[in-house]
């Protein structure tokens, strides 16, 4: 798992690499993030705001669920999620949410395999979510963490959500916007 400060000189980069480093790099599969939040809570609102910050960038490779204005939550996580299979064939998703960690821990933003749990932190229990995760440690574990969630400083929230979505988004740059022409020639030139 890659471990990235959100405030280090080249945070953005940095996740834009890991990034690049965990997706498929030619695939007929769409990569489509799923941003996992609520505004209603201060710590929880990780999730919504980048997926709002990448909605305004208008990306040309990657598809993106969970904003602002359309919140992915407990309440709704797991129709969203019936419906993006639905509307994507076999999609590489990557989970974006909120956790709690360590104090020493606070303000860094971690890439790694496999799922993202939502909700692990409050105790409930909802599906798993995402080929691979981003999360971002937005306070303190350990005790009476749904008050904890409450009271996370949206400062530090925005700006872990900037870095996450510049991240994102520089990813998105260098990234291969899929072409099935594109992807049927290359298959042709292996087997020729």
């Amino acid at each position: 798992m890659a471990r990235i400060n959100h405030d280090d000189f080249q945070a953005a980069e940095n996740l834009a690499e890991e990034l690049l480093l965990n997706i498929p790099s030619v695939t007929s599969r769409p990569i489509v993030f799923i941003c996992i939040g609520t505004d209603r809570s201060t710590g929880d609102s990780l999730g919504p705001l980048v997926g709002t910050l990448l909605e305004e960038k208008n990306l040309q490779s990657f598809y993106v669920y969970g904003t602002l204005d359309e919140p992915i939550h407990a309440v709704n996580l797991a129709e969203k999620l019936k419906e993006i299979q639905m509307k994507h064939v076999n999609p590489y998703i990557i989970g974006i949410d909120a956790c709690l960690g360590r104090i020493k821990n606070v303000g860094v933003i971690q890439v790694g395999s496999g799922p993202v749990k939502p909700g692990a932190g409050v105790n409930k229990d909802l599906p798993e979510v995402g080929d691979i995760h981003i999360t971002g440690i937005v306070n303190v574990s350990g005790f009476m963490e749904f008050f904890v969630l409450q009271n996370t400083r949206l400062n530090l929230v925005m700006k872990m959500a900037k870095t996450i979505a510049a991240g994102i988004y520089h990813a998105s740059l260098t990234y291969p916007k899929q072409d099935w022409n594109k992807l049927n020639w290359l298959e042709e030139e292996k087997t020729n």
